[in-house]
């Protein structure tokens, strides 16, 4: 039988004698095996059984926090040190210890919570017992209560002068330094915890996705839109040609797909009475990894009834300017170096295939030429199949001469048919289909159609899809009866569209990398 844990004697040689020290043996022992033990670490266990050692917890949870160090900067930033030593109560902050200097009794430091960072001076005249031992034993990293009255500094720096110290939370492990932070950006990614701490840029990120989530979830909602929920487990993969997650379900022994879209779900919606619906939505595709592609990602899909394509790309610059106003201040924003207009009225519509010829440079008769184009995109580095259609191979054409050039935003309508199955035809051209995807700074960053609601045309396209699977396409759209099921109760004329979140905050906080707004991206495992 094991030795009880508080028996345990540390594998590792520590420099104290303190019989807390077998407590942290566990931890110990798995760190130097991962990764190896150093001094510094060694040192904070000591320092941490030494508090101990005294009856000083490392981990309380009794300390209330009543003020928030962005509200004392806004209402004491101005104050001077005359009124300041007038002012007689007392204020509570807690926060995480990002700088540490010690001057014999006396200590300053500065601590850190969501809201911002300010100076605390610590002098052990001014503590009890506990709160002396406290700040001879922290370190930098350290979260604390403190509790003080506000004086300035001889610089002039405003900082609260502590009448207690209360350790919160031990930090057991040090911070980078402080002066290059995480510099390695696969570390950044899976210590997204640690990034946050040292990176006041990575937490300005994550605090605008959170304002624009919100934005974009209230112009819906003031347009008119109500919000849904639809599964994210589904029985077919639907909604967009993509490979799925596959997944099982024990209790109905039930093979089950991981959300690729909500789309199909949000159709039956119409269906069933609802004119204006949307998801903020989590999917899922079993693809690639790159700066524009993470495998689970957030999209917000919409239906509207009665509406087409063209009130969407209307709806769609307002949402945008809308977006880039609130978190921007400016309907003219900067990414990556280029200025991007996203003011109404002054974005490019073209069709795809004059954007093949205008943006592209290719002659109608070059892009019609089936083996000169399938010999072209080959020779461009590109893999095609002997079964690939003309139209795919056009869609080829695009991603390679076209996407990259359109940085202002453009709407590029009018796909072929046979790249949208779940598109409405043109009633004046059946072989394009009322669809548009929104372009920026080279990348797609929403697709959107008036919809296909007649379930016979519905049925024979999914047909086809159904003939492309079978043929080896992982991607093809399977054939899904209840939807079409659904669609023969009658679905009012609509359109639809699908708006990438982690991109569209890509754009708006100039990030290059989806990894950089996305806070746990899909690493390989670490250990």
């Amino acid at each position: 039988m094991d030795e009880p844990r508080k028996n345990r004697k540390p594998a590792i040689r520590l420099n104290t004698k303190s019989p807390h020290a077998a407590y942290f043996a566990p931890m110990l022992e798995s760190i130097s095996a991962r990764e190896g033990l150093n001094e510094v670490l060694k040192n904070r266990v000591s320092k941490a059984c030494d508090l101990l050692d005294a009856g000083i917890p490392l981990f309380p949870n009794n300390f209330h926090k009543l003020n928030h160090v962005d509200n004392v900067l806004e209402q004491f930033g101005n104050t001077s040190a005359e009124h300041l030593s007038q002012h007689t109560e007392s204020l509570s902050l807690a926060g995480r210890i990002v700088s540490l200097r010690s001057f014999g009794k006396v200590l300053f430091f500065h601590i850190m919570d969501e809201s911002g960072r300010m100076q605390c001076y610590a002098a052990r005249e001014h503590l009890d017992e506990t709160g002396c031992l406290v700040i001879k034993k922290l370190e930098v990293g350290d979260i604390v209560g403190v509790i003080g009255h506000l004086f300035r500094t001889k610089t002039g720096e405003l900082t609260l002068d502590c009448a207690s110290v209360v350790l919160l939370t031990r930090s057991m492990r040090p911070l980078p330094e402080k002066y290059h932070g995480l510099k390695d950006q696969e570390t950044r990614y899976r210590q997204r915890y640690v990034d946050l701490i040292v990176t006041p840029r990575t937490r300005d990120i994550f605090r605008k996705r959170s304002q624009i989530v919100r934005e974009f979830r209230r112009f819906m909602e003031d347009d008119g839109f109500m919000e849904v929920e639809t599964p994210m487990m589904q029985p077919l993969p639907g909604g967009a040609t993509a490979r799925p997650f596959v997944t099982h379900n024990n209790a109905l022994d039930l093979r089950l797909y991981m959300r690729i879209a909500p789309e199909l779900y949000l159709k039956r919606l119409l269906v069933g009475g609802f004119e204006k619906v949307f998801e903020l939505n989590r999917n899922f595709r079993n693809e690639g990894i790159d700066t524009r592609h993470n495998p689970e990602f957030t999209m917000c899909e919409f239906y509207w009834a009665y509406a087409t394509f063209e009130n969407l790309m209307d709806l769609t610059e307002k949402l945008f300017a809308h977006l880039a106003l609130k978190v921007c201040g400016s309907t003219v924003i900067t990414y990556q170096g280029k200025e991007i207009d996203l003011t109404p009225g002054r974005w490019t519509r073209i069709s795809f295939y004059d954007s093949l010829s205008r943006i592209g440079g290719h002659a109608e008769n070059f892009y019609n030429n089936y083996n000169k184009l399938r010999e072209y995109i080959r020779g461009r580095g590109e893999k095609t199949t002997d079964k690939e259609s003309l139209q795919k191979l056009q869609a080829k054409l695009f991603d390679l001469d076209v996407e990259d050039k359109l940085v202002q935003p453009h709407f590029i309508h009018h796909y072929p048919t046979e790249i949208s199955p779940l598109s409405r035809r043109n009633n004046d051209q059946p072989e394009l289909t009322d669809r548009f995807e929104l372009f920026i700074s080279g990348r797609e960053m929403a697709n959107a159609f008036s919809e296909l609601n007649d379930p016979v045309d519905q049925r024979m396209r999914f047909e086809e899809q159904a003939r492309e699977k079978e043929a080896g396409d992982e991607e093809a759209h399977s054939m899904d009866e209840d939807y079409l099921r659904a669609l023969e109760y009658g679905m009012p004329p609509a359109a639809g569209e699908g708006v990438g979140i982690d991109r569209l905050v890509m754009l708006l906080t100039d990030c290059p990398s989806i990894r950089e707004v996305i806070l746990f991206p899909l690493l390989r495992p670490e250990f």
